[in-house]
């Protein structure tokens, strides 16, 4: 009787620690589509990476970051305009992505900054970024570099 009642014991704590524990979403889940980037003007300038980044999983996942080799200062900014034609650009702090939902990394919106160039962004070439997530793997997506007055990956 106290084996079986120290067996019970142990399966319900387990069992509810297994309820309790967060669910992790699989890299699998988010997606990358259209990643581009503009050439810069040498390194004085940030750059800015765009794209869209689609939860194709079942649970929320919550981007925080980023990270690249070709930037010190990489983070997710917002561009946004007032009621009297003022913009303004600020770090967004974390992004939350629903299942089934997309975020768009555009110009004029959010997208991801690229501060403190540690090279020029060169026309033709490509960098990796590296998003990072608080509950699921990060995903590494390899950027093109396209024209200094490209508008997107069709133009």
């Amino acid at each position: 009787m106290k084996k079986t009642f120290f067996t019970t014991a142990i399966i319900a704590s387990l069992t509810l620690g297994a309820l309790s524990a967060p669910v992790l979403a699989g890299p699998e889940d988010i997606v990358i589509e259209d990643a581009w980037s503009r050439a810069s003007i040498g390194t004085d300038r940030p750059g800015a990476a765009y794209m869209t980044i689609r939860n194709a999983g079942e649970e929320t996942v919550l981007l925080i970051g980023l990270e690249t080799p070709l930037a010190m200062m990489p983070e997710i900014h917002e561009s946004k305009t007032n009621a009297d034609g003022v913009s303004s650009m600020s770090p967004a702090g974390e992004i939350t992505i629903a299942p089934g939902e997309s975020v768009l990394l555009e110009p004029g919106g959010l997208h991801a900054m690229l501060m403190r160039l540690k090279e020029p962004m060169v026309e033709g070439q490509t960098f990796e970024l590296k998003l990072l997530f608080e509950n699921s793997d990060d995903v590494t997506v390899e950027v093109p570099i396209l024209s200094i007055a490209s508008r997107g990956p069709e133009s």
